[in-house]
């Protein structure tokens, strides 16, 4: 199963965060915000089908994120959780650790916004445009 997002950088990017990274439908966003590394994405959860949405919602699951910018590539995998409810309405959140709230998408990440590729945050910053990935394994 997969499921694309289009979204793009900002300015703001700092990509410090140790612990996750986010995709956000905002279009602003500021320098304390060291975890966003997409804005003003074109879909949120709220568009993954049904049975996507029941896929994540079980800590069997698979789930890797592929991000594509212009210039570089990169891909983290994590897992699905039953406590995943998938309802928040404008962000999208992947986490190396176990917690869940309505925004997570993935607990248990093997990379947080600090242990992205270099290459892909400099796009970010220059605001390209990111291609996102989901797949269910």
């Amino acid at each position: 199963m997969i499921f694309k997002i289009k979204t793009k950088g900002h300015k703001n990017v700092t990509s410090n965060h140790k612990s996750t990274f986010e995709i956000t439908k905002d279009a602003e966003i500021g320098l304390a915000a060291d975890c966003i590394i997409g804005t003003d994405m074109d879909k949120s959860m709220f568009d993954f089908p049904d049975d996507f949405k029941k896929k994540i919602a079980n800590s069997n699951t698979k789930i890797t994120v592929i991000l594509d910018t212009e210039n570089a590539h990169d891909e983290i995998t994590g897992f699905g959780h039953e406590d995943l409810t998938l309802t928040h309405p404008t962000d999208i959140v992947c986490r190396t650790s176990d917690f869940t709230c309505s925004r997570t998408l993935m607990i248990k990440a093997n990379k947080a916004a600090r242990d992205l590729d270099l290459k892909l945050i400099e796009d970010l910053k220059n605001e390209k445009v990111m291609d996102v990935t989901i797949k269910l394994i």
